[in-house]
């Protein structure tokens, strides 16, 4: 897979990206690691490939989710991060996502058995980016795509990710046969065409758009990209209430679907705080409403992810270090997202 010159549904436009910065705007940075799965270095085989992930991390989220609806669980390995990345007390430096399952979430009082000890490259390493400089890079970021067998990274750009294990998983060893498999991205151009125009609507406005309004410091670009992420969310009601279709390009779950899922599972518990994306929440849209339930009934979807990892990455290490408890009304969450009729219960 050849990184594109630049495609707007992955990456953010670097023009002036330190004078942007330094003015207060949120600047999603450049992934370097951009190679496929069937490349010559790295062709398909069960067993061989391996992920780290963080589950607070939406684009981490995009990946998990890829690999449980696409029934690779069994054949790609997995190793989770602590949501919460190093502070400033740490030996190596602070902002660093680190394999550690003894680590105790203030959220909860205890470790969090969902996350593991660094499993992937026969190393132990703690931090991720250990990971990383032992191929001679400064990079730190989740998620990362490896081979176990050459000890590489192949990817860390998790659109292309998603897109080289759907390209790849039956001879990746799928538990699903080709029929039973979901398509993320079907081989018809008019269908590609709407899945691409959704993705860069969705990442732009949706996915990089609540970053844009949560981390910029700026309140123009704050209310800007308010502006923008809840325009875009009207429009996807409105999409979803037009014909009655099940997911965004029709009765199937493509890739469109998965992108836009991870941003609107944090949006009510989470994004809407500590994102400062207060306009309004899910349950305020109906047919998103249901969308975001019917996505979560997907077989493999639920167990992608676990809310309480969210909570604490996102408000552990923010303010004054304390987790928020709610919302419990109407409903506590994820419990929520199996109650599709909640809005009209409220």
């Amino acid at each position: 897979m050849k990184r594109p010159t630049m495609d707007t549904s992955v990456e953010e436009n670097q023009n002036k990206a330190a004078e942007r910065r330094a003015k207060g705007e949120f600047v999603r940075g450049v992934s370097g690691f951009r190679s496929a799965i069937g490349d010559p270095d790295f062709p398909a085989e069960s067993g061989r490939y391996h992920l780290f992930v963080a589950f607070n991390c939406p684009w981490c989220h995009r990946v998990t989710l890829a690999r449980n609806v696409l029934g690779l669980q069994d054949s790609i390995s997995l190793d989770v991060a602590f949501p919460s990345r190093t502070g400033d007390e740490d030996p190596v430096g602070p902002n660093l996502w680190e394999f550690n399952p003894k680590r105790v979430s203030s959220l909860t009082g205890a470790p969090l058995p969902e996350c593991t000890a660094e499993t992937g490259t026969g190393r132990g390493n703690r931090l991720v980016k250990q990971i990383y400089a032992e191929e001679g890079s400064n990079e730190g970021s989740v998620p990362v795509l490896y081979d176990k067998k050459s000890n590489r990274i192949v990817n860390n750009e998790s659109a292309e990710i998603i897109r080289t294990l759907n390209d790849q998983a039956g001879a990746l060893g799928s538990s699903f046969d080709d029929a039973q498999r979901p398509d993320l991205y079907p081989n018809e151009p008019v269908h590609r065409e709407t899945i691409d125009r959704l993705n860069q609507a969705i990442y732009t406005h949706i996915n990089n758009g609540a970053y844009k309004a949560g981390f910029s410091s700026d309140q123009t670009v704050y209310a800007a990209a308010f502006e923008a992420y809840f325009k875009m969310l009207s429009e996807l009601e409105t999409l979803l209430a037009s014909d009655g279709r099940q997911f965004l390009t029709g009765d199937t779950f493509t890739e469109a679907d998965l992108r836009l899922f991870p941003t609107l599972y944090r949006h009510d518990p989470v994004y809407y705080v500590r994102m400062k994306l207060n306009g309004a929440k899910i349950l305020d849209y109906p047919h998103l409403w249901r969308w975001l339930c019917r996505v979560y009934a997907l077989p493999g979807v639920e167990n992608s992810n676990a809310l309480v990892h969210c909570r604490q990455g996102y408000f552990g290490r923010s303010w004054n270090n304390t987790v928020p408890l709610g919302p419990f009304s109407p409903m506590t969450y994820p419990e929520a997202y199996k109650n599709p009729d909640l809005p009209t219960l409220r």
